[in-house]
C-alpha cells in the first residue's frame, strides 16, 4: 500500500469513491456533497495543480483519496466564534476532498493519508494543517480530534455552507 499523487487515468476510480463517500453521507442524513460537489472536473483541476493524492494497495486499485495542498483556502480567512491556531498569514497545508472506497472503509486509510501529509509539512517546515468538515459529519469530527486537530470555529464556504473549521499545530 501506497500513498501517490493522482493521475488522469485513476479519475473513473476517484469519482467512484467520492460517489461513495456521497451515499454514505447521505445514508446519514448529512448535508455534506449532496448538490454536485465533488465531482469529476474538481478532481481533474486536482491533478492538474499536483494536489490530488490517492492510496493504492499493490494491485493498483485506488482504495482512497484526498486533496492537499498549501495554497491558502480563501474561506479561511474568516472564522467566525474562534481563530486560527496559526496566523493565516503563515504557509499551511489544506484538506479536502478526503474519501475511502467502501469496502476498504475502517481499515486506517484516513489516518495514513494524514500521517503522510503531516510528514510532508513537517519535511518543509511547515506548522499548521488546516481542514473543515460538516457540523454533522461527527465521523470526521472524531478523527481528527483523535489525530491532535483542535476546534477553531467556524467558516463558511463559497456557496455559503457552514463548517467547523479544525487546525492541527505540526511538530
Amino acid at each position: 500500500m501506497k500513498i501517490r499523487l493522482s493521475k488522469i487515468e485513476d479519475v473513473p476510480q476517484i469519482a467512484t469513491i467520492i460517489d461513495d463517500a456521497k451515499e454514505l453521507l447521505a445514508s446519514l442524513n448529512i448535508d455534506q456533497w449532496q448538490n454536485g460537489y465533488p465531482n469529476a472536473e474538481q478532481v481533474e483541476n486536482d491533478i492538474k495543480n499536483n494536489e490530488s493524492y490517492v492510496v493504492v494497495n499493490d494491485e493498483g486499485t485506488v482504495m482512497a483519496t484526498s486533496m492537499f495542498t498549501l495554497r491558502k483556502e480563501p474561506t479561511y480567512k474568516e472564522v467566525i466564534d474562534g481563530s486560527w491556531l496559526i496566523s493565516e498569514d503563515e504557509v499551511y497545508g489544506v484538506i479536502h476532498r478526503m474519501a475511502i472506497k467502501k469496502e476498504y472503509r475502517k481499515l486506517g486509510l484516513a489516518t495514513f493519508l494524514f500521517d503522510e501529509f503531516h510528514q510532508q509539512l513537517k519535511d518543509k517546515n511547515i506548522e499548521s494543517l488546516k481542514i473543515d468538515t460538516h457540523e454533522d459529519n461527527l465521523g470526521m469530527q472524531s478523527l481528527i480530534k483523535k489525530l491532535g486537530y483542535k476546534y477553531c470555529g467556524i467558516i463558511y464556504t463559497d456557496y455559503n455552507a457552514k463548517r467547523l473549521a479544525f487546525e492541527k499545530v505540526i511538530s
